[in-house]
């Protein structure tokens, strides 16, 4: 709630750079919170007229993309002493249990890891600078990123939107509804006493 509050502060420009910006150094390999950044973004744009979702959704897959094949770039120059600074430097992250259950989903699944990768935390990081390490070939992992990127991304910023859309709408019906009770209650309530008064008044004149 913070962040989609701080980003409701800034112009709709920079609430697609920072979401690029964010999401692609995530998938460049530095843990940042890309997915709920995205999240916040895409729930304010459901919100606010001037965030456009089909901007905000392709600014999110181009940092992805983008993010990615640097990644890739690097863990392919930088091998294997790469990941082992990266866990010096981010040991909650690139520990070497982390590193070793991403490895075995790369072996076992190839490009298919760097695609289903993107919806999962701990591999959206790793997906990139693995994929170098382990020389994958490019083209097949520039296929499995572009295609992740967009979906995520893409997907991500549709869901979250029309989940906004429905949720917002429901309220406001909601709150509509809540008034149109509020009132009969009110009005109800003032029937029952006037007639109890009414009730009432002759006895007390009888006495």
């Amino acid at each position: 709630m913070h962040v989609q509050e701080w980003l409701d502060t800034v112009p709709a420009a920079a609430v697609y750079a920072v979401v690029a910006l964010v999401i692609g150094l995530e998938s460049l390999g530095i843990p940042l919170p890309g997915e709920i950044i995205l999240v916040s973004a895409a729930l304010l744009s459901s919100q606010h007229g001037g965030v456009d979702p089909l901007v905000l959704g392709a600014c999110a897959s181009a940092g992805a993309v983008i993010g990615d094949s640097v990644g890739y770039a690097i863990g392919r120059k930088g091998g294997r002493p790469l990941l082992g600074w990266l866990g010096r430097k981010f040991p909650k992250h690139f520990s070497e249990g982390h590193v070793a259950t991403a490895e075995r989903s790369f072996q076992k699944w190839g490009m298919w890891a760097v695609f289903f990768g993107r919806f999962v935390a701990l591999l959206r990081i790793f997906a990139g600078p693995l994929a170098g390490v382990l020389r994958m070939p490019y083209w097949k992992f520039l296929i499995a990123n572009v295609l992740g990127g967009i979906v995520w991304a893409g997907g991500t910023t549709a869901v979250i939107y029309y989940v906004g859309v429905v949720a917002e709408d429901w309220l406001k019906r909601f709150s509509w509804l809540g008034l149109v009770l509020a009132v009969v209650i009110g009005v109800a309530s003032m029937l029952i006493v006037k007639r109890r008064a009414g009730k009432a008044q002759p006895v007390t004149a009888g006495e």
